[in-house]
């Protein structure tokens, strides 16, 4: 990886979220990032109820509340060093609009089934890209100091809005159609761009060389081949996906209840995060976070007895506040990582772990098809804690290698 040892532009800011919504251009990354949630768990939500009422297919369902992942991985694959050009500002603006123009065109009335995927993972492509550059002017609008805070009240604001978006789907769904719900989520989409037009200012800490697929590849190939990297996104793909993969079922395994599955999922995470990336040092993050990846799957094995629905719920949120572990993993990618390609490597980082939910989805539905949703869970979250406790040794190695932590 090219080095790279210019300073920060951003001011030095405290550790409180107060003090980083201070930061002007980091409130319009966060009022916007925060209204694209909602608006993606409103059109999630609203087409995998369309898709359940129409097939009844747990692997379909599962596969279109989280189809758009599966693209993702073809922007980090192909253009993702849009990320780290010279004109975040504008890179932003125009992927907002297409995101627009994509959740608009669920609305529209008579839609096929293979054009909602389709245009599924067309936003896929196009969002992966838009993280990326997000994530990329993240790390120069605040300092690296207080990286871990700024990610941990974006994952709890996601938490959050997830809450709401599911409970204000579920109610919108008994007044409105699910095109209806789409348009509302266009309502969001589009003041989502509205800030980001109006708060975001372009950047300069940027690469040199003309962004495209030659670019990408060049990132991409210096970034897997630091054995360090490999064992940090292999952690905060696979066993994160897989437990996704396990909340794609809750439609399957009890219709009359995923809100409530659904909602005590996104409890659990913005817990989680807020407990992690608020009340932790660096140190004990990286200290527990081992603990935290068997946490986010061990409660799934309930599943196997099918407990009651408040005993399911209880065991969600559990589970979910270990996904708090991507927090000290993100946080020692961004120090192995040059400035100049931050945002690629941080896109690329989100397009696998999107991606990886994906295949969680599909992989949780297919084998829902051929056994009962809760055995598929149990199954599913039995393989996730596997492969937490198989790698760990590889972890260590890696990061004691880099002066990190044990865990």
């Amino acid at each position: 990886m090219p080095s790279d040892t210019s300073a920060p532009t951003a001011p030095a800011i405290t550790a409180s979220y107060r003090d980083l919504l201070r930061n002007s251009e980091f409130a319009g990354l966060y009022a916007s990032f925060t209204l694209t949630v909602g608006a993606s768990t409103l059109s999630g939500f609203a087409l995998s109820t369309l898709v359940n009422h129409q097939t009844g297919s747990p692997f379909l369902t599962a596969v279109s509340m989280y189809g758009a992942t599966f693209a993702t991985v073809l922007g980090a694959l192909t253009l993702m060093s849009v990320a780290d050009g010279n004109r975040p500002r504008r890179t932003i603006v125009a992927l907002q609009f297409v995101s627009l123009v994509g959740v608009t065109a669920q609305a529209i009335p008579g839609l096929t089934l293979a054009a909602r995927f389709g245009l599924l993972l067309v936003l896929g492509f196009f969002q992966s890209l838009g993280t990326g550059t997000r994530m990329g002017l993240l790390s120069e609008v605040v300092p690296t100091s207080v990286y871990a805070l700024a990610r941990s009240l974006m994952n709890i604001t996601s938490g959050g809005m997830a809450i709401l978006g599911y409970a204000i789907s579920a109610v919108l769904l008994r007044v409105l159609s699910p095109q209806g719900v789409f348009i509302v989520a266009a309502g969001l989409t589009g003041l989502a761009l509205a800030v980001v037009t109006t708060t975001i200012r372009e950047h300069s800490i940027r690469l040199t060389a003309r962004p495209g697929l030659r670019q990408t590849w060049t990132t991409n190939l210096a970034l897997f081949s630091h054995s360090g990297q490999r064992a940090l996104l292999l952690n905060l793909w696979v066993p994160n996906g897989l437990i996704v993969g396990c909340e794609a079922l809750f439609l399957s395994y009890d219709p009359g209840h995923a809100g409530i599955l659904l909602a005590a999922g996104s409890a659990g995470m913005l817990l989680g995060d807020l407990t992690v990336g608020r009340l932790l040092t660096t140190d004990q993050r990286r200290r527990y976070a081992f603990a935290l990846r068997l946490l986010l799957a061990a409660p799934y094995l309930l599943f196997a007895i099918h407990p009651p629905v408040l005993v399911a719920a209880a065991a969600v949120f559990a589970a979910s506040i270990g996904f708090a572990a991507t927090l000290p993993l993100q946080e020692q990618l961004l120090d192995l990582t040059p400035d100049p390609v931050r945002g690629q490597v941080q896109g690329v980082e989100s397009a696998g772990r999107m991606t990886w939910q994906g295949l969680g989805a599909a992989i949780a539905g297919g084998t829902a098809q051929q056994f009962a949703p809760g055995t598929a869970i149990t199954a599913i979250a039995a393989v996730s804690v596997a492969i937490t406790i198989v790698s760990r040794p590889y972890v260590v190695r890696a990061r004691s290698a880099y002066g990190v932590g044990p865990n």
